[in-house]
């Protein structure tokens, strides 16, 4: 087994596989030096056990969709890939709403949120029969003036976003429930909490209740909390109009992810029993549940492979030149402390490196100082033409493009293993799929203006 920090039993020997099989098959060669790898194995059995998860607590027939958060993987095969899997589309923008569509996912399976909704997405959505939360009262007066009159029941669900306001996590920036974010209708804000419960009562077709309570860094418990919180809303919203006004409870996603190892924990098993446990009523037939799950669905799946180009030495400290740097790795390289990303290492041909370890810098191929994915690393020493992991990348790494030096998109591949004959014998062997292929030095041009070129001059 070849060097990886914390890492270990058939995910590593997959991972191992995978690798060897893109440099020999030539994924990532000389010219074309750093890919996205994604393990569609993997990524089935992950959205298998999201179903099994909620199934194992909710009272039979529970209406539950699970709707992928587009952004952490805005991928059209990876959304129809998830779409076969069983899963919906959890769109924040006009964009993540048409890669939806485009992978075939049904209106009905999917759900638009977005703090700032513009009338014609709004249009759309309805027209469509997309589900909206909306995040505010002025949306919601929006709302108004867009549905019709009469005939709300052949709407698709509607309903409001509610901050519980129970508190944040250790990443500030991913912290959605605290006093002062920016989603939702604060419900512990003087008089909001008499205002939502009128907003439903006076609103027929507002039948849903939407909550997100955190994201990386959020420990299960607040997460909880938050949706009991909205959980006791909806049973007072209900118990005031004297009907089951509230019908379904958008839990949002946000379960976190373990960047330390290859363990999964927590599992989305865990967190479905700890909402049981703390909100039994979510789950006993009366209220349709909807999620909208992201990263820990595709983390654990994903790799960015790349070469190193250059090995060097700087105040006696050895540095790996990779190409795999703050273009695809942007959190990791500008907040190392909330984002630390496990690296694996590799020869020439794909081979797990071993060796004494030694600590180095892992470095990126961007013109600024600070773009390094690891530092004081204890790796096998890396050489020239060496190759590099960023593990549990499957989510986000692939979205957040930051495009300094004009940098181009990696290409994403999906692998699997499949049974080869040799002889009379059989042995695995991966095969590859394109996702998006790799940004050309033409598209660059393109979108940086190339057909503009000499607009500029014309102005005096």
């Amino acid at each position: 087994m070849g060097h990886v920090e914390s890492g270990s039993g058939s995910t590593a020997r997959r991972r191992d596989a995978a690798v060897w099989a893109a440099v020999r098959q030539g994924i990532v060669t000389a010219d074309r030096p750093v890919a996205g790898l994604l393990d569609v194995p993997g990524i089935r059995a992950a959205a298998a056990a999201l179903h099994r998860a909620f199934a194992q607590v909710s009272a039979p027939g529970t209406d539950v969709l699970h709707a992928f958060a587009v952004k952490a993987a805005p991928l059209v095969p990876v959304l129809r890939l998830l779409a076969e899997e069983g899963l919906g589309a959890e769109v924040a923008s006009p964009g993540e709403l048409a890669l939806a569509r485009a992978a075939g996912v049904p209106p009905a399976r999917t759900v638009l949120d977005s703090p700032a909704k513009t009338p014609a997405e709004l249009r759309e959505a309805l027209a469509l029969g997309v589900a909206v939360n909306a995040d505010s009262r002025e949306e919601l007066t929006r709302l108004d003036a867009l549905l019709p009159d009469s005939d709300t029941a052949s709407l698709p669900p509607l309903g409001l976003r509610v901050n519980p306001q129970v508190g944040g996590g250790s990443i500030s920036a991913l912290s959605t429930a605290t006093p002062t974010s920016k989603f939702g209708v604060p419900l512990r804000d003087e008089g909001a909490r008499e205002w939502l419960v009128r907003a439903y009562a006076e609103r027929p077709w507002l039948t849903r209740i939407h909550a997100h309570v955190g994201s990386q860094g959020c420990p299960l418990e607040l997460m909880a909390a938050g949706i009991r919180a909205v959980y006791e809303l909806a049973e007072e919203v209900n118990e005031h109009v004297g009907a089951r006004r509230v019908r379904s409870v958008d839990i949002g996603g946000g379960l976190p992810v373990n960047f330390a190892s290859d363990d999964v924990t927590p599992t989305h098993a865990t967190y479905a029993r700890l909402l049981a446990e703390a909100v039994p009523g979510l789950f006993d037939g009366r209220y349709g549940l909807v999620t909208e799950f992201g990263r820990s669905l595709l983390a654990k799946s994903g790799m960015v492979l790349a070469r190193v180009e250059y090995a060097k030495s700087a105040g006696g400290r050895r540095i790996a030149v990779t190409h795999a740097g703050a273009q695809v790795a942007v959190r990791t390289v500008f907040a190392p402390e909330a984002w630390p990303l496990r690296v694996a290492v590799y020869d020439a041909w794909g081979r797990p490196k071993e060796g004494a370890p030694e600590s180095q810098d892992v470095a990126g191929p961007c013109c600024f100082a600070g773009d390094l994915i690891a530092t004081g690393r204890s790796l096998p020493r890396l050489e020239a033409g060496d190759h590099v992991a960023l593990l549990d990348t499957g989510a986000y790494y692939f979205s957040n493009h930051f495009a300094y030096n004009t940098l181009p998109r990696p290409g994403v591949y999906g692998y699997a293993e499949h049974q080869r004959t040799e002889g009379a014998e059989t042995a695995p062997s991966v095969r590859f799929v394109p996702v998006r292929p790799p940004q050309s030095l033409d598209e660059l041009v393109a979108e940086s203006g190339g057909a503009h070129a000499v607009g500029l001059t014309a102005l005096r």
